[in-house]
């Protein structure tokens, strides 16, 4: 044996352990972190412009404030404790500017309009108690307002349409258990364990069946998570009408299918045996089964998203650039989140596109439920759009802006990361084509999309809120619902309006319709409406007469009026209908953009009911009306607490007038059926609960404007689809091969 031989085989080991140490060194070492690289250089005077649109900053809010307690006369209450019988402001939102002002300024090149404010506010300290909305202005230093109350209603609007302020609702609870509860001692702890705090309601609306009427049924829950399932048999019809709380009283009593005059009149069949009681099993806190926490443990982490060179959109002040696109958004505290002056390539094609109502009517055998038809607008879609939780609500690296509004309170509250925007790489292809025949390539274009969401929880309802920009030119404005179902005590011949959720729970039946108003600005003001459609035809084959074919044609209509444009939920609508410019394609055809809805809704409420009108926008898939300063929202937030007297009525917007031509807006409504089951325990799922519309270009163009997408992929047989220069997909590994830099997680929604 070599003596050397030990040393030369150890020498080797050693060598042979250097290399693998390297081989796992460098495999395990981390990615860099991704670089953000700025894509995209906006004008300053873009951004500046846009600013015309803008929400109202909290300090313009203090100075509206500041300026109404000292220039109206009268004392101003903190509306967060005001009695019904005090003056108080309920909300101060922007009042944005005519749209004759707002175009002389972003395209004439006109004075930018006066910066003003709209505050709402309630007079219940004066002998004739009635709302009053003031205009305010000039921001940030306001030196006038104005009463528009008349000028934009044609009357006053009367004190019992007033929506509920959150002190009212406390109020009513302090009645509840003070008042009413205190004439039932027996029947209470008996039957539900009564302790003052295990006890939670939920009110309804409208309040009543006339003019004047305030007299609302409220709920009651067991006080746990998740309390919308699980009602206890108990409803109470209280009066609470009158400005003076002492007044207020009980006007009926419902338990268990069984109606009774009042608290007094219960407690004493309880107490003489002739209730049928059904105790419900007390639930513990969490809830159980409407608890929303996780069964199971963590496993291996989702997939996420990142953008390997930073976003390809910017978001200044309230001005949002994506590609082609460019907009202004802002978030009302009444309908929520809404868009200005949207432009694709540097022209605009609509001027405004906002959410105006979500409205949801009830069925059920308990009074709460079949007298409930919630107009949340009325609540405040933008005052409970809540916090978005990061990586859930919105992808983790999104953009995440906070609001800002003045509601029910003299303080602006700030609502942080309550409206997110990110690119979204939607998983499938925009376009593609794969061709084996005559010549072998391949083209596509990832479907990538800019979002802008909000998310507003109203009550047991939570509605996510999108507008979604395409690379072709296409909007799309979606709503996904989701949340708690509203439930009612399951008795009687209850199936008939729902499915059985749980032991005592009955998920009722309710249909859900959205309300958007879209100002369609087509290669200018005025536009027509055009709608095309197919109809098939028969015809003998030239080449052949004894044969016969079908084939389709095209059929072409021009929609001259309000009333022809105006086209009721269910019925047949025209496939291709659109807003058509004054200027034509390449090919000689009107540029257009095209509505498309997407709607499975319920039926509308019967045009007999006494509060139909209230709600009349909702009787038609698509109106399309005249534009007017005097007709800004399909509804009021007013409608909700007298709909049978409503403050506006959307159907006489349509009076048969010209939209030939004319500045002219869509009105769209989508919408939903919703009958609970089991499946919506604890939580009601977005899949299947989205609807919406697109806005998609129709000859607009000469051909697909995606074409011009950085983002498009082409390669052919003979080229070498593995270099960068030809396929940038081939680069992935290279230019994505990156840690994206994720911020610490945070929520402040508790705090709001």
């Amino acid at each position: 044996m070599n003596p050397k031989l030990p040393y030369i085989l150890l020498v080797g080991a050693a060598v042979v352990i250097f290399i693998l140490s390297c081989m796992l060194l460098s495999r395990g070492k981390q990615s860099p972190s991704c670089e953000s690289k700025h894509h995209i250089v906006e004008k300053v005077g873009s951004t500046s412009q846009s600013l015309v649109f803008a929400d109202l900053t909290p300090e313009e809010m203090v100075q509206v404030v500041r300026y109404l307690r000292g220039n109206l006369g009268v004392q101003l209450v903190d509306a967060s404790h005001a009695k019904p019988s005090d003056n108080c402001i309920a909300s101060v939102d922007v009042q944005v500017p005519a749209k004759a002002e707002v175009l002389r300024f972003l395209d004439g090149g006109g004075a930018r309009p006066p910066r003003e404010a709209l505050a709402v506010l309630y007079f219940g300290n004066q002998p004739d108690p009635n709302v009053t909305e003031y205009v305010v202005g000039p921001l940030p230093t306001p030196a006038y307002h104005r009463d528009v109350t008349v000028q934009k209603y044609g009357r006053k609007v009367p004190y019992h349409r007033r929506p509920m302020l959150g002190s009212e609702y406390m109020q009513v609870g302090a009645f509840l258990e003070m008042v009413a509860f205190a004439a039932a001692p027996t029947f209470l702890k008996e039957v539900f364990e009564y302790d003052g705090t295990n006890v939670a309601f939920q009110t309804t609306a409208p309040h009543g069946f006339q003019s004047g009427d305030r007299k609302s049924w409220f709920i009651m829950f067991q006080n746990v998570s998740g309390f919308f399932l699980h009602p206890v048999g108990l409803e109470v019809l209280v009066d609470h009408s009158s400005l003076d709380i002492s007044r207020w009283a009980v006007s009926r009593v419902f338990y268990n299918g069984q109606y009774y005059r009042d608290m007094v009149q219960l407690e004493s069949a309880y107490v003489q045996g002739r209730i049928s009681v059904e105790k419900v099993k007390r639930a513990p806190q969490d809830g159980d089964f409407s608890s929303m926490k996780p069964r199971a443990t963590p496993a291996a982490l989702f997939p996420l998203q990142y953008e390997p060179q930073g976003p390809r959109y910017s978001v200044r002040n309230n001005h949002v650039v994506f590609q082609a696109w460019s907009f202004a958004f802002g978030m009302s505290v009444n309908t929520g989140l809404r868009l200005f002056d949207i432009r694709h390539k540097g022209e605009r094609v609509a001027y405004e596109i906002s959410v105006q109502e979500a409205l949801s009517v009830y069925g059920s055998n308990c009074p709460g439920g079949m007298s409930t038809r919630y107009m949340d607008g009325s609540f405040g879609i933008g005052r409970y759009t809540s916090p978005l939780v990061r990586g859930v609500d919105c992808p983790y690296l999104a953009t995440y802006v906070d609001t800002h509004s003045l509601s029910e309170t003299l303080r602006p509250s700030k609502k942080k990361a309550s409206l997110c925007i990110f690119e979204q790489n939607l998983g499938s292809p925009l376009r593609r084509h794969y061709s084996n025949l005559q010549s072998l390539y391949y083209g596509g274009l990832v479907n990538s999309a800019l979002v802008v969401r909000s998310i507003a929880t109203v009550g047991n309802h939570n509605y996510v809120w999108d507008f979604i920009f395409y690379q072709n030119g296409a909007i799309e404005g979606k709503v996904q619902a989701t949340g708690y179902v509203s439930s009612s005590f399951l008795h009687g011949d209850g199936l008939r309006f729902g499915n059985r959720v749980w032991e005592h729970t009955l998920g009722m039946i309710r249909t859900h319709s959205i309300n958007y108003k879209v100002d369609l600005d087509v290669g200018g003001v005025k536009n027509s409406l055009v709608a095309h459609d197919m109809a098939f035809e028969m015809t003998r084959a030239p080449w052949s007469p004894e044969q016969q074919i079908e084939r389709p044609r095209l059929t072409k209509k021009i929609l001259d009026t309000e009333d022809q444009a105006a086209f009721r939920l269910q019925s047949k609508m025209p496939r291709y209908i659109y807003f058509a410019a004054n200027s034509k394609n390449k090919w000689g055809h009107q540029r257009g953009y095209r509505i498309q809805i997407t709607s499975f809704a319920g039926d509308h409420v019967p045009e007999a009911s006494s509060m139909e009108r209230a709600i009349s926008w909702a009787r038609y898939q698509l109106a399309v009306t005249q534009r007017k300063e005097e007709e800004p929202t399909s509804t009021s937030i007013y409608n909700q607490n007298d709909p049978w007297t409503p403050t506006v009525a959307f159907t006489d917007f349509i009076n048969n007038e010209t939209i030939t031509n004319e500045d002219l807006v869509a009105w769209i409504t989508t919408g939903f059926l919703h009958i609970p089951h089991s499946e919506d325990i604890p939580n009601t799922v977005t899949v299947g609960n989205s609807v919406g519309f697109l806005l998609r270009p129709y000859n607009y163009y000469d051909l697909d404007p995606s074409i011009y997408s950085h983002d498009s992929v082409f390669f052919t047989s003979e080229q070498d689809f593995t270099a960068c220069e030809i396929n940038p997909v081939a680069c992935l590994p290279k230019t994505a091969s990156c840690l994206p830099n994720l911020p610490p997680f945070t929520y402040d929604g508790f705090q709001n």
